[in-house]
């Protein structure tokens, strides 16, 4: 059947399979750029649906102008968004896009419900029809809360690690509004500052955890990367420093203070084996100041971490042997 689109055309003759008919105020197509903008603020106005596809997808050809309908036919009382995963491919790592087509409905910022696949017109209606009344979406489920955290936390680290810091700290500000306080959010937040270099807003946002947020590891982590750069080293201090352990193995301050400058210069892992070696050549210098300054490490990149795992590894084998 054709479907008939806003202004009595069929939809399915658009010059461009699937890009949005450009017919309605209530869809458009969107990218990384703007889906901050197009999604998650517009989401606290009215309910966005997102529309995720590609042109070589078969289902989405059927789903893409069933979905437009529908919304048409809401009249504004929710808006459509699609983005093309071969234009956006971050985006779709980034939100975990396993398969296509796929669609999320965001509400205040964060997705409430979504299905995959294609699915019949009348299913595809009530899905439209349950969020612009109010509900979850036509068969999903509403998240509570924490789950709505955790999905959102999860949306902010993968845009964190993407280098997309604009999106993280709105994430991390959107759970905020919801759970001010939240430590995993203060130390997201937190951390977007840190990254782009503004160490004060880092400082200060540390302050907004709740009291007994405060030994929170992810805070604590956060603390602890603040405590490696309030002692800056000069760049070019690392051939210097390498210059005067090779004079002298046993300068185990040039030793320390190379970790340190090679850690600011953003190479840990020898920062770290430097610190390991300075531990095993004199574990008592300087106060213990080797294995403090890899416990401060530790903290910063988290017990899980990998690295962190294997630095204890052999750090105990060193003070026990």
């Amino acid at each position: 059947m054709a479907l008939i689109g806003p202004g009595g055309r069929p939809v399915t003759s658009t010059p461009v399979e699937n890009k949005a008919t450009g017919d309605s105020p209530h869809i458009k197509d969107s990218g990384l750029a703007t889906f901050a903008a197009d999604v998650l603020e517009a989401s606290r106005q009215v309910p966005v649906i997102v529309d995720f596809w590609a042109p070589w997808c078969g289902p989405c050809k059927q789903l893409g102008p069933a979905l437009e309908k529908a919304v048409s036919d809401a009249n504004g009382a929710v808006k459509l968004v699609k983005i093309n995963i071969d234009e956006n491919p971050e985006l779709a790592q980034q939100l975990r896009i396993q398969s296509i087509p796929t669609v999320y409905a965001f509400k205040d910022g964060q997705p409430v419900d979504g299905f995959m696949g294609a699915l019949p017109d009348s299913q595809i209606k009530a899905f439209v029809t349950g969020l612009s009344s109010g509900g979850g979406g036509g068969h999903g489920h509403h998240h509570g809360g924490e789950e709505h955290a955790v999905e959102v936390l999860a949306v902010a680290a993968q845009a964190f690690d993407a280098g997309d810091m604009e999106t993280a700290a709105h994430a991390y500000g959107h759970v905020l509004q919801d759970m001010p306080g939240d430590p995993r959010a203060v130390a997201g937040l937190a951390r977007c500052y840190l990254k782009s270099g503004d160490l004060e807003r880092a400082r200060s946002t540390l302050q907004l955890v709740k009291p007994d947020g405060a030994a929170d590891e992810a805070i604590r982590a956060v603390e602890a990367e603040l405590k490696l750069k309030d002692n800056p080293q000069p760049r070019g201090e690392t051939e210097l420093l390498r210059a005067k352990l090779t004079a002298n193995e046993a300068d185990h301050q040039a030793r320390y203070d190379l970790a340190l400058a090679l850690d600011a210069a953003g190479d840990r892992d020898a920062a770290i084996s430097e610190l390991l070696e300075l531990v095993r050549r004199d574990r008592k210098w300087n106060e213990d100041a080797g294995r403090k300054q890899l416990v401060i490490l530790f903290e910063a990149m988290g017990p899980t971490d990998p690295r962190t795992i294997e630095a204890r590894r052999k750090l105990s084998g060193l003070l026990f042997s």
